[in-house]
């Protein structure tokens, strides 16, 4: 399979494609979700924080945190929707792709990955040096399951919106070479998720993971002509990362497990971070198998 798909998403992108009005764009995306995460924090920041520790809530290590966290992206979707119908002219729809295609290839996707993780689950024990901690009790994860699901969504869908939607496709309308608009956005995705106060000196190569994790991603969108595929992995990925075996360093909040090393024990850290590729590409690589079928 070629990048003749990738055509779908750009046949819009091309039409209101001048580099300024790109880089207009891309400018107005920031501002208008900081000043939306600005108008949340004023009204609503300060009711929750009267019911709630503020260090665990603000980053996202009690659920209320967590989930405020997470709805906060909601933002970022709202903001690549008013900038490309006023300033593109086209509709949010459009950088997603056809609706259709989208929920076909990205249902077929997340089957496929469930088949994975289900394999992955049952194989022989795994040693993490230490036992798993226990996070939230059984009966409250599962209480908080379907929001902490949806909320998710929301997330991983507006980072696949913001970076192999608006961003990649702003630059492939422009420049033809797959270095500049499957690179480019997936260097911003990766320094994104620079985090040294968290992970010291592993932060680099969390930074260096998620920018392949981007590429793959990308490459993936191209591939099949609409983001359904690359939100359904993205969406395995965070559900796993996230709400069932998460860092004990921080954005834990709604998971059920958690690691028994933080983001920054080098010794404990780096051999995972292995395996988290491996796990990576082999998504990936299911993930264009249920494309193409």
């Amino acid at each position: 399979m070629s990048y003749h798909p990738h055509e779908t998403l750009l046949q819009e992108a091309r039409a209101k494609s001048e580099l300024w009005r790109f880089a207009l764009g891309v400018v107005l995306v920031i501002v208008v979700w900081f000043a939306l995460s600005l108008l949340s924090d004023v009204f609503l920041l300060p009711v929750l924080l009267a019911a709630t520790d503020q260090a665990d809530f603000i980053t996202g290590t009690n659920p209320a945190g967590m989930a405020m966290l997470l709805g906060s992206f909601i933002y970022a979707i709202v903001a690549v929707g008013l900038v490309v119908q006023g300033l593109h002219h086209r509709s949010l729809g459009s950088v997603i792709g056809p609706k259709h295609r989208a929920i076909w290839q990205g249902t077929r996707v997340l089957r496929i990955l469930a088949v994975l993780v289900a394999v992955l689950v049952i194989l022989p024990p795994y040693s993490m040096g230490a036992p798993l901690g226990r996070n939230l009790d059984l009966a409250r994860w599962l209480m908080w399951l379907p929001l902490s699901l949806a909320l998710v969504l929301i997330q991983v869908s507006a980072e696949e919106i913001l970076f192999r939607g608006y961003l990649q496709q702003g630059l492939a309308a422009r420049f033809k070479s797959p270095l500049v608009w499957m690179v480019l956005p997936s260097a911003l995705f990766g320094m994104g998720h620079y985090m040294p106060a968290e992970a010291g000196e592993n932060a680099w190569l969390i930074v260096a993971g998620s920018t392949l994790y981007g590429v793959l991603m990308a490459d993936l969108t191209a591939r099949s002509g609409s983001l359904g595929p690359a939100i359904a992995v993205h969406f395995v990925n965070n559900v796993w990362s996230l709400l069932v075996i998460a860092s004990p360093s921080s954005l834990h909040g709604l998971a059920l497990y958690l690691h028994p090393f933080a983001m920054d024990d080098i010794a404990a850290l780096r051999p995972w971070l292995l395996v988290d590729l491996l796990v990576i590409l082999v998504s990936w690589l299911a993930a264009r198998v249920a494309i193409r079928a």
